[in-house]
């Protein structure tokens, strides 16, 4: 078996991992093999990325033919006990069964269940469609952070180098192999940093600002939008603009601008308890029975629950579900809900601030 150590020199973690542990508990790991099933191919490599003495660190167990496997299992799970977060990506459907599924075929008595695990791409790839990125492959991650890799292989076409290299060991082969699981290692190190999207989704975001302002669509119209100037959970790596649902959100470093469109017209108020309702056609409005009871017979109804309703015109915000109360509708059977821009709403950070969170959530679609 062949060890391998890399200093990392200058590396500058732009993600404040530190929130989720501390440096030195944490543990990067990355595998390479020779196929996708344990119980067919070879694990030959592992590798991990630590934090000591205020730098970062590589080392890689290499096995150096196939019998060496479980000496490579052996090495690692010794070096990581001693460390209670596991960083991985895509750790979950890979590279953690395929190593439990080696160590179960050794009779290894090893486990992860002490560590708490971190999927990198578990968390970033429900947002793919705010980075805007064809997939969440390492790779496609790395291009949109702007990472240069040395390496030229992937690991399929690595398979072979391997198999050639027990055959015939030569340096140029292991440094092919050990340079594609050092460069993925430096990638997956450098892909924290997107960590900060799953935080603009799932932290606290700060409504710092919250003005109307007026427009003119293509057509002329008079419009009018929300504007939210949010302070964010963590600075965003790379700048982003979305737009969905009728929304637009933009965001660079700690700033996001989240705009809203404010929709001035009727809505209608639907009471849940109509059968204490009358409805008034000709004010095609509901009043509760003990006013309405005064109302001439002719000029009432029993309202249902698509008639059990009062109108305001007013300045609304939409929602989709119900989040904020009381909820307008334009119609009963309409599935969109709004609720009303009020001049106390207008001042309250502490609303907008999680209606906020909300739209963000929405336009990703989860």
């Amino acid at each position: 078996m062949r060890i391998e150590n890399l200093k990392l020199e200058n590396y500058i973690m732009e993600y404040p991992l530190a929130r989720i542990a501390p440096l030195e508990k944490i543990l990067f790991v990355d595998i390479e093999t020779t196929g996708f099933t344990a119980k067919n191919s070879s694990l030959y490599l592992i590798g991990a990325a630590f934090y000591h003495d205020e730098r970062w660190h590589i080392k890689q167990w290499f096995a150096e033919n196939y019998d060496e496997e479980a000496d490579v299992l052996d090495a690692f799970f010794h070096f990581a006990s001693s460390y209670t977060h596991l960083i991985h990506f895509n750790g979950n459907n890979f590279d953690l069964p395929y190593m439990l599924q080696k160590c179960e075929q050794h009779s290894l008595p090893y486990s992860f269940d002490q560590f708490e695990g971190i999927d990198l791409y578990k968390r970033i790839s429900p947002y793919k469609f705010f980075l805007n990125t064809p997939n969440c492959k390492q790779k496609t991650l790395e291009k949109f952070l702007g990472v240069k890799r040395r390496d030229m292989y992937n690991g399929g076409q690595l398979i072979n180098i391997y198999h050639t290299y027990v055959k015939r060991p030569t340096e140029f082969h292991y440094q092919l192999l050990a340079l594609h699981n050092s460069d993925d290692m430096k990638g997956m190190l450098k892909l924290t940093s997107l960590l900060s999207y799953y935080d603009l989704f799932n932290g606290k975001l700060r409504a710092k600002k919250v003005q109307a302002h007026s427009y003119q669509d293509s057509d002329g119209i008079d419009r009018h939008i929300l504007q939210m100037t949010l302070e964010l959970p963590c600075a965003l790596p790379r700048p982003l603009s979305v737009t969905a649902i009728g929304c637009l959100f933009s965001g660079e470093d700690k700033t996001g601008i989240l705009k809203v469109p404010i929709y001035d017209e009727e809505m209608k108020y639907f009471y849940s308890n109509y059968k204490d309702y009358y409805y008034l056609p000709t004010e095609d409005t509901a009043m509760h029975k003990s006013v309405a009871s005064y109302v001439d017979k002719e000029h009432r109804t029993q309202a249902t629950a698509a008639t059990c309703y009062t109108r305001k015109f007013s300045s609304y915000l939409p929602q989709w579900d119900i989040q904020v109360e009381p909820f307008f509708k334009r119609d009963y059977k309409s599935g969109e809900l709004f609720f009303e821009l009020t001049d106390e709403r207008k001042k309250d950070r502490a609303l907008f601030s999680v209606y906020a969170s909300y739209l963000l959530n929405k336009m990703s679609g989860i």
